[in-house]
C-alpha cells in the first residue's frame, strides 16, 4: 500500500511540474536567449547516409531523456517495448556500443542519454555481417573516461497486472590503462496473459470444434553476475570478462478444454523452469603501421536449462500427463579480421568459426500420451566456417560497397544415437552484397542496395520432440526443415526532412507455422513449421525534423506479402503509422507522447486484427548535475492494443483470442556516481548462433 500511495504522489507531482514548467520565465533576459539559442538549432537529429539512418544526439532535445532505451524509442525506425529493441520490418538485429557487441541486454538501460554521441542503423548490412542479420544498430558514446571508482544503480519498479522489480548495479575501477568492472543483476518478473482458442474442421465427415481458454502467469526471476577487465594503450587494446546467468521460473496455466458441444472440463498446467548458461568472451584489436587494424574475438558458451510440466484436469478421471525435458547447449566461436586502405577505399577481410552442439531429452511420462508422442532424445553438432571480404569506395558523390561471404556448414543430426540421414547434410554458402549511393546535396540523397543471404531456423525448430499441449493438441518442431534462401532488394532516399525505405525480399524455402491433424487414435491437431515460398513488399515513409522544444517523428508504412499455400492465399496488406513525441521544457523536463497503429493484414500464415491506437507517454527529470534520472512512464494508457490472429491452414480453421498485461505503471530512478563509458571492444563472434541456442 505504501508504494502505491508513493507512486501516486509522484504522478501528480510530475504531473503539475511539467504542466506548469513550459509556461514558466526565467527572469534574466539573457538566459531566456541562450535557452532559445539551444532549443532552435537547425541540425537534424537523424538524416540518411547511403543505406544508414544517422542520428546525432547532442544539442538536440533527446539528449536529456534519460537512458539510451528511452532515445532509440523516439528515433525513426526504431521500437522499445518492454525494453526490448527492434527495428521495424526487419528481423535478427545485432546491436553494437562502442564497436563491440551487446550481449546483455541491459547494457543500454545504463547508457544516459546525455553520454549518447551518435546512433547508426545499418538496414543494409554487408558482408563483414552474418547472413541473417537484418540490421545493425551501432551506438557511439561521448569518451569520457574517469580515472578511480564509478558506479551507477537502476531500480525499476512496475506495476501491471502484478508486481515486477528490477535492480542493476555496475562497478568499475580505472586506473592508467586498467579498467576492472562488475555488474549484478536480478530482475523478477511477473506477466499475465489470457485468451482463447477455437480450431474448427471437417472430422469424419461432419464439422468439429476444438478449443481451450487459458490464463497464463509467468512469474519469473533471473540474475547476472558479470566481471571482466580491459587494458588499452595507445593502438592495442584487450579484454575479457565472465558472465554467469541463472533462471527461475514457475509457469502456471488455468482454463479449460472442449470437443464440439461436450461440457467444458477443467485444466491446470505447472511447469518448473531451472536453468543457468555460463559466457567466456575475449577480445585483441591493434593498428599496425598506422593503418592496418587488426581484431579478434572469441566466445565460449554453456547453458543447461531443465523443465518439468504437469498438465491435470481436476474434475476428470483422466490421469495427469508429465513430461520433463532437458536441453545442453554448448558454443565455441571466434571471429578474426583486417581492415586497411586498399584501391582508394576501405577494404576488409576476415573469418568467422563456430562449434555448436546442442541435445534435447524429452521423457514422456503417460504411458497413454506417449503412445502418440514418444520419448526422445535429440543431438544436433554443428560446424561452420565463413570467410567474408568487403570493400567500399567514394567516387565524388557516389559511393559504392560491395562484399561476399563463403560459408562452409557440416550439420549432423541425431535421434537416439542414429543419425537421420535425411535431415543431417554439409553446404556451400555464398552471399554477395552490393550498394550503390548517389548525394544530390546535405538534404537529398538516393542509394539502392541487394543482398542474398541464408537463414538457418532456430536449433528449437529443426527437434523432431513433441510437446503435449491438451487431450487434443500438439505443438513440435520440424527436423526437416530446410534453409532459407533470400533475395533482398532495398531503395532507400532523403529529401530535407524526408525519407523514404522500400525493401523487396523473395524468400525460398522460409519457414511458417502450419497446423494439421496428426495420426493417432483419437482426434489430435498439431502445430509445427513447414518451408514456404513467399515474396514481400515493406514500404515506409518517415519525417522528422525538430520544431523549437518538440520533435515529432512520423512513420507511415505498408507491408505486403505474395504467398500461395493449399490453394489459400495469404496476400492482405498491413498499413501501419507511428507518431512520436519529444517535448523539452525549461528546468531539465521532458515529456515523450508515442502512439501507434496497424490495420488488419497476413504475415506469413498468419492473419492479425487491426490495432488502430496504442498511446505510451513518460515524463521525467533529471537531478544533482544530471547524476539522478527520475522517469515515470505509463504504457497502453486506453487499454487498446490488440493481439488477436487467425490462421486457416490445411482445412482447420484457427481463431486465436489473446491479451498481455501491457497496460500499466513504470518508476525508474537511475543513479551514476562518475559515470564512464566501457573501454570493451570486443564483439560477439557468433552471435547468429547465441541467438539460435
Amino acid at each position: 500500500m505504501n508504494v502505491k500511495v508513493f507512486i501516486t504522489f509522484l504522478i501528480s507531482v510530475l504531473t503539475i511540474e511539467a504542466a506548469t514548467a513550459r509556461d514558466e520565465q526565467v527572469a534574466d533576459s539573457l538566459t531566456r536567449q541562450l535557452q532559445e539559442v539551444i532549443v532552435t538549432a537547425k541540425q537534424p537529429a537523424t538524416k540518411l547516409v547511403g543505406s544508414t539512418f544517422v542520428s546525432t544526439i547532442p544539442g538536440t532535445n533527446l539528449a536529456n531523456l534519460g537512458n539510451a532505451l528511452d532515445v532509440l524509442a523516439q528515433l525513426p525506425m526504431i521500437k522499445v517495448q518492454d525494453n526490448k529493441v527492434s527495428i521495424i520490418g526487419k528481423n535478427n538485429i545485432e546491436i553494437y556500443i562502442d564497436g563491440r557487441q551487446m550481449c546483455d541486454e541491459q547494457e543500454l538501460q545504463q547508457i544516459l542519454s546525455s553520454n549518447l554521441k551518435k546512433v547508426e542503423l545499418l538496414m543494409a548490412p554487408g558482408a563483414a555481417y552474418a547472413s541473417t542479420t537484418g540490421a545493425v544498430l551501432k551506438i557511439t558514446t561521448r569518451r569520457n573516461f574517469v580515472q578511480g571508482l564509478s558506479f551507477s544503480n537502476q531500480f525499476l519498479l512496475d506495476r501491471r497486472r502484478r508486481w515486477s522489480v528490477l535492480d542493476n548495479l555496475t562497478l568499475a575501477y580505472r586506473v592508467r590503462e586498467w579498467e576492472v568492472f562488475a555488474n549484478g543483476m536480478i530482475n523478477h518478473n511477473n506477466s499475465v496473459a489470457e485468451g482463447a482458442t477455437t480450431n474448427t474442421l471437417i472430422f469424419e465427415g461432419k464439422e468439429t470444434a476444438v478449443g481451450g481458454s487459458q490464463r497464463n502467469s509467468y512469474p519469473t526471476t533471473t540474475g547476472i553476475i558479470k566481471c571482466g577487465f580491459n587494458y588499452g594503450k595507445g593502438s592495442r587494446s584487450l579484454g575479457a570478462y565472465y558472465r554467469y546467468n541463472p533462471e527461475r521460473g514457475d509457469f502456471n496455466n488455468s482454463g479449460t478444454e472442449w470437443l464440439d458441444k461436450n461440457p467444458e472440463v477443467n485444466r491446470e498446467i505447472y511447469k518448473h523452469t531451472r536453468a543457468h548458461s555460463h559466457l567466456a568472451s575475449l577480445y585483441y584489436e591493434d593498428t599496425f603501421a598506422e593503418k592496418y587494424i587488426l581484431h579478434f574475438d572469441g566466445d565460449f558458451r554453456r547453458s543447461v536449462a531443465n523443465n518439468s510440466v504437469v498438465t491435470t484436469y481436476p474434475e476428470s478421471i483422466s490421469p495427469d500427463v508429465n513430461s520433463t525435458d532437458e536441453r545442453k547447449s554448448t558454443l565455441w566461436a571466434g571471429k578474426l579480421y583486417m581492415r586497411f586502405p586498399f584501391g582508394h577505399g576501405d577494404f576488409t577481410v576476415g573469418t568467422q568459426d563456430s562449434y555448436t552442439h546442442t541435445s534435447l531429452d524429452y521423457r514422456m511420462l503417460n504411458v497413454t500420451v506417449g503412445e502418440y508422442i514418444q520419448s526422445s532424445l535429440t543431438d544436433a553438432r554443428q560446424t561452420s566456417a565463413a570467410l567474408f571480404a568487403s570493400w567500399a569506395r567514394m567516387l565524388g558523390k557516389f559511393s559504392i560497397a560491395v562484399g561476399a561471404r563463403y560459408e562452409y556448414v557440416d550439420y549432423d543430426f541425431k535421434v537416439d544415437d542414429k543419425r537421420d540421414e535425411n535431415v543431417s547434410r554439409r553446404d556451400h554458402l555464398l552471399t554477395p552484397d552490393v550498394s550503390v549511393a548517389y548525394s544530390i546535396n546535405d538534404e537529398s540523397q538516393i542509394s539502392l542496395s541487394y543482398k542474398m543471404a541464408t537463414v538457418k531456423p532456430p536449433y528449437s525448430q529443426l527437434t523432431g520432440s513433441l510437446s503435449y499441449v491438451g487431450m487434443h493438441e500438439i505443438e513440435g518442431g520440424n527436423p526437416m526443415l530446410r534453409d532459407e534462401r533470400m533475395h533482398d532488394v532495398q531503395l532507400f532516399g532523403m529529401w530535407k526532412g524526408f525519407m523514404l525505405q522500400a525493401d523487396f525480399t523473395r524468400s525460398f524455402d522460409s519457414y511458417a507455422y502450419v497446423k494439421q491433424l496428426y495420426p493417432a487414435n483419437n482426434l489430435q491437431l498439431l502445430m509445427h513449421p513447414v518451408n514456404i515460398n513467399v515474396s514481400a513488399l515493406n514500404f515506409y515513409l518517415v519525417w522528422s525534423s525538430p520544431i523549437r522544444w518538440w520533435t515529432p517523428n512520423v512513420t507511415i508504412g505498408m507491408y505486403r506479402q505474395w504467398l500461395k499455400l493449399d490453394n489459400n492465399r495469404y496476400d492482405k496488406p498491413i498499413f501501419s503509422y507511428y507518431f512520436d513525441n519529444t517535448f523539452s521544457l525549461p528546468r531539465g523536463w521532458m515529456i515523450t507522447a508515442n502512439m501507434n497503429g496497424s490495420s488488419k493484414g497476413d504475415m506469413h500464415t498468419n492473419r492479425f486484427c487491426a490495432s488502430w491506437f496504442t498511446m505510451n507517454a513518460s515524463v521525467g527529470k533529471m537531478f544533482l548535475n544530471k547524476t539522478l534520472t527520475v522517469k515515470l512512464s505509463v504504457t497502453d494508457i486506453f487499454n487498446t492494443a490488440k493481439y488477436d490472429w487467425t490462421m486457416n491452414t490445411n482445412g482447420i480453421f484457427v481463431d486465436k483470442r489473446q491479451s498481455y498485461d501491457r497496460r500499466g505503471v513504470l518508476l525508474n530512478i537511475i543513479y551514476n556516481f562518475q559515470p564512464q563509458k566501457s573501454t570493451y571492444k570486443g564483439t560477439s563472434a557468433s552471435e547468429a548462433e547465441m541467438k539460435r541456442l
